[in-house]
Formats: structure tokens, C-alpha cells, sequence
């Protein structure tokens, strides 16, 4: 039985390939990402010359090595359901926002489109997205406290790409000003948007080889209200309180600064009850096995 796209636990390229709106014949080739959305079922868009070369190995300095194919782009195809075309618009214009706060360097950059998804004979919109790839390392908010743990994930990342030809590594104080610059513009958007990006996923913040953090996760994006009621998002997960959290613990561990109480967002989100009864919540969720 064929399944709705959007209730697929994973997606190939054969399904993504079988949709009326893909052609049959495309230049590219598409392979699933390791790292699959809750909301979104990732591909990779790659140059088949590339994952030719992957395949059979290509000389190098004597050599015969076997690259990785590096993704052009990233095709996301979004499980969200939309009653009419104004709500796909507003999804569309809250990626906009968080554009205009972030890019061009703390942010995946996308292009969202909407299509005419056709499942059993029944006409319906779906959001879909091509994004900039990102390469470099996952920095989790939530990774235990450690002294040099910032030092140490840049370490890898320089390790990595010192044999490859690029612009110098720039140092670990660029890394932090970078860090600090992407808090500054979270809370700016915080104050002035009244919205939150998703910072609670493991895999949503990736550290650049520039130094630079971007966010990839880009469609779970929250209001943020200043009252005791924890908002939460469809899949009720309590994701606005969480990626507040998550913001706090980013000055905590890796700009070893703790967060000042006096702000009004932290006074409000960090606040030990309201940070119990979130924990209550979170484990609501996670025992009703929707993550």
C-alpha cells in the first residue's frame, strides 16, 4: 500500500523520485541524510560525478582514494499538513524572519517552496525546501560540562580540515566570538519578533570549519510569550521553553558566562518550578513516544 509522504518514518529516492511533482529524469542525484528531521525527511542533492568518483576511487598524489561525495544542496520535503495556502505562507514567512535575523553567516540558508502534493487522488499543499549544506561538526547544547569542551570539538574540526585546501583555521577566541554573536542575534530576534528557532535539537547547530555556529533545523520556529503557560508545539513537545534553555546552556558551557537572571527571558524561562514542571512535560512526551 502506498503511504502519504508526510506519514513516512523515512523517505529514499525512490520515494521521492515516485512524486508527481519530481521529474522523472532529474541531473542530480538524491541520497537520504543520515540525519532525518522529525518534520522533514532530508536528502542529500549530489553531482553524480562525485558519487561516481566515491564509487571507483579517483588518483591522488599517487593514490587512489575514495571521497565522499560533498552535497550541493539539501532537499527537504516538511510533514506538516496546511488547511489552506495562508497557512503554508505564514510557515514560509516565519523562515523569512529568522532569516533576516541570522543569515547570512548563523544560518542554513533556504529557498521554501509550496507544491501540489497529489496522494490518492486528493490535491494538497506541501512545503518543501532546498538548503545550503553545512559541513562541520554538531555542537550540542547539551553535552555534559567540560572545561575545554569547545576547545576540543575545534580541535577535531582543524584536525580534519588541515589537509585540505582552504582559508586558515581561524583561532578558538574567533570561535567564541562567533558563539556569542549568534546568542546576541537569537535573543534580538527573542525581543523584537516575539519567536524562537528550535536550539533543543541534538543535531540543529553545526560548527562551522569558518567558526561560524549555523542552524539547520529552520521549521519549528516558536512564539515566545512572557506567561506561566509553557507553550507547546503540534508534536507537544515544549519546544520554546527547551530552546530557551538551550540558549542559556550555549553562554553557560561554551562562552563560560551564566546566564543573567535580571534578563527578562531567563528571569521567566529558567525560573526553577517553571523548569520542573517543563522537565514533567518533556518526559509526558517522550513516554508517549513521539520524538
Amino acid at each position: 500500500m502506498i503511504e502519504d509522504i508526510r506519514d513516512k518514518t523515512s523517505a529514499g529516492p525512490e520515494d521521492i523520485q515516485a512524486l508527481n511533482f519530481v521529474r522523472e529524469e532529474i541531473p542530480f542525484v538524491l541520497r537520504r541524510h543520515f540525519r532525518q528531521g522529525l518534520r522533514s525527511h532530508v536528502l542529500e542533492v549530489l553531482d553524480p560525478m562525485e558519487v561516481e568518483a566515491e564509487r571507483i576511487g579517483r588518483m591522488q598524489d599517487g593514490l587512489l582514494c575514495f571521497p565522499r561525495a560533498r552535497p550541493l544542496k539539501m532537499f527537504r520535503v516538511f510533514r506538516a499538513r496546511f488547511d489552506s495556502l495562508k497557512d503554508g505562507l505564514v510557515e514560509i514567512e516565519s523562515v523569512k524572519i529568522l532569516q533576516r535575523y541570522l543569515a547570512p553567516q548563523y544560518v542554513a540558508r533556504s529557498d521554501e517552496f509550496l507544491v501540489d502534493y497529489v496522494f490518492q487522488g486528493a490535491w494538497n499543499l506541501l512545503l518543501c525546501g532546498l538548503q545550503d549544506y553545512v559541513e562541520g561538526e554538531i555542537l550540542d547544547p547539551w553535552s555534559p560540562v567540560e572545561q575545554n569542551a569547545l576547545e576540543e570539538l575545534w580541535r577535531r574540526i582543524r584536525n580534519r580540515e588541515a589537509g585540505c585546501e582552504r582559508p586558515q583555521i581561524p583561532g578558538i577566541e574567533a570561535v567564541r566570538e562567533h558563539i556569542a554573536a549568534f546568542v546576541s542575534r537569537v535573543k534580538r530576534m527573542i525581543a523584537e519578533a516575539g519567536l524562537i528557532p528550535d536550539l533543543a535539537g541534538v543535531s540543529n547547530l553545526i560548527l562551522t570549519p569558518s567558526g561560524a555556529v549555523k542552524l539547520v533545523d529552520i521549521n519549528n520556529i516558536s512564539p515566545v510569550s512572557l506567561t506561566p503557560r509553557i507553550f507547546l508545539d503540534d508534536k507537544e513537545y515544549p519546544i520554546c521553553d527547551k530552546s530557551v534553555q538551550a540558549l542559556a546552556l550555549l553562554e553557560q558551557n561554551l562562552l563560560g558566562r551564566p546566564p543573567d537572571r535580571n534578563d527578562p527571558i531567563y528571569r521567566v524561562f529558567l525560573d526553577p518550578e517553571r523548569v520542573r514542571d517543563v522537565k514533567a512535560v518533556e518526559e509526558a512526551f517522550h513516554r508517549g513516544g513521539r520524538w
